[in-house]
């Protein structure tokens, strides 16, 4: 007696219904975690070269016009090229990593908390998550700067805040914000059945947490991780608005001291994109790595 006929078991299959495809992020509008990274690990590595050779060539009209020659500019950025790193960029590099270590924090604790089964844990951080990530970074700097006081003053002791720590703490909102949607969207992604499971050992929640589901996010959470650390790099310079000497304010300070030549202001400008794109390019590169090694293969 012959049996039903079961298209793809026992007969030609007429549909590919039943097959589950990769989800194409080409095709699909969602938001990628690494997008910057992936946008800027994607460039050439001849890019910079580039870059440079268009900027360099087009003031160079301007330049042969002028009392002051483009010898001369080069010149003055090479003489205070030891200065502008060590004293400037060194100091974005340490702003940038305070703020990532506090963000990264203080955004571990509000995306747990964003995943509580108590309502009143839940609600206030999915509040706080959503207005830090959805406000300007300069307007979070300008009204930390007014909040804090320049010192606190504990019984004789009198603590001094400099306005680079008050970035500090400014830059740290959105990191947190973002850090905070990271490690919550990482938890969310883990299957159900695994908490399910956990729960029918008799796991307990913090157990299953700490125990089974965080271990698996860690390594979906390094990509978009760095991924915000080379934005936040490349955001520094904003502090420079708040008085903080670091490499913007720096070569302003550099380019006044040599009279503030209108030819100056490629060079050093030009220098300073240079090093950012150095910082960060091996970082984005590093990331779209990290983020094809670490994929959940479907």
């Amino acid at each position: 007696m012959t049996g039903p006929t079961i298209p793809g078991v026992n007969a030609t299959a007429t549909t590919d219904m039943p097959v589950l495809y990769p989800v194409d992020p080409d095709k699909v509008a969602i938001s990628d975690p690494i997008g910057f990274s992936r946008w800027l690990g994607s460039l050439p590595s001849w890019t910079w070269v580039v870059l440079v050779a268009i900027i360099v060539m087009w003031p160079v009209t301007a330049f042969a016009a002028s009392h002051f020659t483009y010898t001369q500019a080069f010149a003055a950025l090479w003489k205070w090229l030891p200065f502008l790193v060590t004293k400037g960029f060194l100091f974005n590099v340490i702003i940038s990593l305070m703020t990532m270590l506090i963000g990264t924090v203080a955004g571990v604790v509000l995306g747990l908390a964003q995943i509580s089964p108590v309502g009143a844990i839940r609600w206030p951080a999915k509040a706080i998550t959503q207005t830090f990530r959805n406000s300007p970074w300069l307007v979070l700097l300008f009204i930390i700067l007014l909040l804090l006081p320049f010192e606190v003053k504990i019984g004789s002791t009198i603590i001094s805040i400099p306005d680079w720590m008050k970035a500090v703490f400014g830059l740290s909102l959105p990191i947190m914000a973002n850090i905070s949607e990271i490690v919550r969207g990482a938890v969310q992604s883990v299957p159900s059945g695994q908490w399910e499971a956990s729960e029918s050992l008799a796991f307990s929640r913090h157990q299953t947490l700490w125990q089974i589901i965080l271990p698996q996010c860690f390594k979906r959470m390094i990509p978009p991780w760095m991924n915000w650390y080379a934005i936040l790099t490349m955001a520094t310079p904003l502090v420079s608005l708040l008085g903080v000497e670091e490499l913007i304010t720096l070569s302003r300070q550099a380019m006044e001291a040599q009279d503030n030549h209108p030819e100056l202001l490629v060079p050093f400008y030009t220098f300073a994109l240079l090093i950012f794109f150095a910082y960060c390019y091996p970082i984005a590169r590093l990331t779209v790595r990290l983020e094809r090694r670490f994929a959940v293969k479907l």
